[in-house]
């Protein structure tokens, strides 16, 4: 693993060696170079894109200091020719990391009510505000964004929240995936979301597909995403190499697709003053952290090339090459010849429910 930058403001640019040192890199294997083979193949197909997770911490709680802090960082990452940049697991504007910490499950407890109330006032309602300040700069960087917020709801379930990866691309285009199942006690805090976001996104050239945390687990979720072409996956954490570490080369070498996983970084200090159950937290805080980072960039071949498993904030980047996912499906293709349509079937509904439907009579 190689520094490439440092920056000034202890924003580290961490990159894949293949990338900046010329260390071993995606044709390699114990020293021995192989060159792929492209002949006959033309250089739309085999071209490479650069691509990056953007470990940071948010402002907690506090949604305009956190779009400012995002927007801060696209524009690192385009002064690195990144045209990919992912974020962590609602990183905007934060992980409700206090479930699991202040008895969350209380009943009618004030305490809970007033977390959440704080909860449901910094989420982000789409569209609104926040997307647009994040179109302009997709737009300006000519970058797509793929960032985890919590999403409020606009109309019905306006107190409701999901943990939502949002796509927005350079020509204004956006797609919110819902988590499909909150994680254990995340359900305190969310509700469950729905297959309209189970869609993969043309990219530079690229197809690529994302999804939440542990949904990343769920197998008939990974192979709704690789049915549609996926060749790159991208997947958001709240912030732990443990979370990432074992499913992303397991989702790289099942799926012979890149994955880049994102995760967060909160740090004790990170709470601000004032903040409700502030002391408790804090307490509970192991060496003074809440989220640790763990973002990697890991290759069809299942070998990584890029990782920061430090809680560090920084850019993880790394040159994603198509020969290299084009040669690992020679012998393994989820969705191609190692599958049997004939055998199986999978059914995904995109729709987005309404929580009702009324019949008004005819005028």
């Amino acid at each position: 693993m190689g520094l490439a930058v440092n920056a000034g403001d202890h924003h580290a640019i961490y990159a894949a060696p293949a990338v900046l040192h010329g260390a071993r890199g995606p044709g390699e294997r114990g020293g021995m170079t192989i060159k792929p083979v492209r002949a006959g193949l033309s250089r739309s197909i085999l071209r490479g894109m650069k691509i990056a997770a953007a470990q940071i911490a948010p402002v907690f709680m506090d949604r305009r200091a956190t779009l400012a802090k995002i927007v801060a960082t696209v524009e690192r990452a385009a002064a690195q020719g990144v045209r990919l940049l992912a974020f962590g697991e609602t990183v905007l504007p934060g992980y409700p990391i206090w479930l699991s910490r202040t008895h969350g499950a209380a009943f009618d407890d004030p305490r809970q009510k007033a977390l959440h109330a704080i909860y449901l006032d910094q989420a982000i309602e789409l569209p609104g505000p926040e997307l647009a300040a994040l179109q302009e700069a997709a737009r300006r960087h000519t970058m797509t964004l793929i960032v985890g917020v919590a999403e409020r709801g606009v109309a019905a379930g306006r107190g409701t929240l999901w943990a939502t990866a949002l796509w927005v691309h350079p020509g204004g285009a956006w797609l919110a995936h819902r988590k499909l199942v909150p994680t254990h006690e995340e359900r305190l805090a969310w509700g469950p979301g729905d297959g309209h976001g189970l869609r993969v996104q043309a990219v530079d050239g690229w197809r690529v597909s994302a999804l939440n945390c542990w949904e990343n687990w769920m197998p008939a979720a990974r192979f709704a995403l690789y049915a549609q072409g996926s060749e790159l996956h991208v997947s958001l954490w709240p912030g732990s190499p443990e979370l990432t570490r074992d499913i992303s080369r397991f989702t790289a070498r099942e799926g012979r697709v890149w994955v880049l996983a994102a995760s967060a970084v909160l740090r004790a200090d990170d709470i601000p003053a004032g903040y409700p159950a502030r002391d408790e937290l804090l307490a509970s805080a192991q060496d003074g952290m809440f989220a640790t980072g763990g973002s990697r960039i890991v290759g069809p071949d299942g070998v990584e090339r890029a990782a920061l498993d430090t809680p560090e904030e920084g850019l993880v980047i790394a040159e994603v090459d198509r020969s290299v996912l084009l040669g690992e499906r020679q012998n393994f293709d989820p969705a191609g010849h190692y599958h049997r349509t004939d055998v199986f079937a999978l059914r995904v509904d995109r729709r987005r429910h309404a929580p009702a439907t009324f019949t008004d009579p005819e005028s």
